[in-house]
């Protein structure tokens, strides 16, 4: 449970933050972010200086009104109930001596300001989850390293896959035998890991990240992932003095980035009654959400809404709704820009549109999208999570999209700035170019043709040059 409490004397809000798993904490310097509000709840009122109020925020977004005379009040005022956090500080909320934000329960979240949020532990972890990139034998030995340095040296129960186990060339190397008997064993679909795992160690790519995403569909653990893939723009460190890096970590001393994800919800209607046909399918993604035309040769022919207003039809290839996250993933690769992970914002991408004047379009973390079949469209869509899950919408079927509030805290290498243009210069090459000459170098050949004479011409003529 988090209060909030917002004075129109004061640029300063009081934040207690409940989350016993991610565990960072509130600066008290003026750093500490302010309300985040949704977009449709801001409007301009005129308000007596002197007002006060206060509201209590829980892990889902409600808001509740508090009043010294009796109880949180349950009731929620708006069309849209918002149960998704916008990552970032909201600006002051009152406009000169008179205006201000209207005050109602669309009050989304609250959280620090993104460039001093540090990871902390309330309690010294004691489990820990590593997820190993599969079929890639250069990942076993730092894998057997890891595992067997967590058991002995920090004494933390070790959780791994348990087709992990079942690899027979992990037998082969030194001193693993004598390990597995300490691991602990799960299997995705079949063991809930909820509240038992405190940390959680990625070897391997982005995949291995996307992996333990999916394996945590509410509060994630901190997740600390190390370089071992082909091409690892989530995973900044290096397993080199592992240890060291290891043990400031445990210690709390890094810095985190908390990664939106997006909740999709898929809705199943029967075409004729428009009642519910199943119970709704929901996930959590990391990088996207993708509807396309499956193998269809027809165009897609899908209708999008943006709180419960119609947008756009989208007539092409599909659609890409992503995370900042999963701007460099997908998106990028179809025309959209990139977006860093702290941006409060949802991306929404054509694929291939049938117009050139479609282009992708970014909207606030705060609203919710909502995808359908057209009724007149030729085909069926399909959908897939961060390239899983696939499954077909038909006519009647609703897909529907907002920020999630369980963001995954990743943990940088050096910081949220550092990490992630280095990702780009060198996973994606971002801006690499051959560099301009100094304009020395070529102050002779600028001496010898500066007659207004010269032309192109005179330049090509070897006489011209000998002269």
């Amino acid at each position: 449970m988090m209060m909030v409490r917002c004075d129109s004397h004061s640029s300063q809000s009081v934040t207690h933050h409940a989350s016993h798993i991610v565990g960072w904490k509130s600066p008290s310097n003026n750093k500490a972010a302010v309300v985040a509000s949704s977009p449709q709840s801001m409007m301009i009122t005129s308000v007596p200086t002197t007002a006060t109020a206060i509201w209590s925020l829980d892990l889902e977004g409600h808001t509740r009104n508090v009043r010294p005379d009796e109880q949180f009040s349950r009731t929620r005022s708006g069309t849209w109930p918002r149960t998704r956090s916008l990552n970032a500080p909201s600006p002051i909320q009152q406009f000169g001596p008179c205006g201000r934000i209207m005050k109602n329960s669309a009050m989304v979240m609250t959280i620090q300001d993104p460039a001093s949020q540090r990871l902390t532990w309330y309690k010294p972890p004691l489990t820990v989850l590593v997820i190993k990139k599969i079929r890639d034998d250069s990942v076993l030995s730092p894998f057997v390293q890891l595992v067997k340095w967590l058991i002995t040296e920090k004494r933390m129960v070790v959780f791994v896959e348990h087709s992990v186990l079942d690899d027979p060339l992990l037998s082969n190397q030194p001193g693993f035998n004598m390990t597995r008997d300490k691991l602990m064993p799960f299997r995705e679909g079949k063991d809930d890991l909820t509240d038992k795992i405190d940390f959680i160690v990625c070897l391997g790519g982005d995949g291995t990240l996307l992996y333990a995403s999916s394996l945590f569909q509410q509060s994630v653990p901190p997740v600390m992932a190390f370089h071992l893939g082909s091409l690892g723009f989530l995973t900044p460190f290096e397993f080199v003095n592992f240890e060291e890096q290891m043990i400031n970590v445990l210690e709390g001393n890094a810095a985190l980035t908390l990664r939106s994800r997006l909740r999709c919800i898929i809705l199943r209607k029967d075409e004729a009654t428009g009642k519910p046909t199943k119970a709704p399918t929901s996930l959590l993604v990391l990088n996207e959400v993708v509807i396309d035309r499956g193998p269809s040769p027809y165009l897609s022919n899908i209708d999008l809404y943006l709180d419960g207003k119609h947008i756009t039809s989208v007539q092409g290839d599909g659609l890409i709704v992503s995370t900042p996250t999963g701007s460099t993933a997908y998106a990028v690769a179809a025309g959209a820009s990139m977006i860093h992970p702290s941006v409060p914002a949802i991306m929404v991408t054509p694929i291939c549109p049938h117009s050139l004047s479609f282009r992708p379009i970014v909207v606030p973390a705060g609203v919710e999208l909502k995808v359908t079949l057209h009724p007149d469209a030729r085909n069926t869509a399909w959908v897939s999570f961060d390239g899983r899950h696939h499954q077909e919408l038909n006519v009647g079927d609703s897909l529907r999209v907002t920020t999630s509030i369980y963001p995954v805290p990743s943990i940088c290498a050096q910081d949220q700035i550092t990490d992630w243009f280095d990702s780009l210069a060198e996973c994606l090459h971002w801006n690499v170019r051959k560099k301009q000459r100094h304009l020395d170098e070529l102050s002779d050949l600028t001496r010898s043709h500066s007659s207004s004479n010269d032309t192109l011409d005179s330049l090509d003529r070897p006489d011209t040059l000998d002269s």
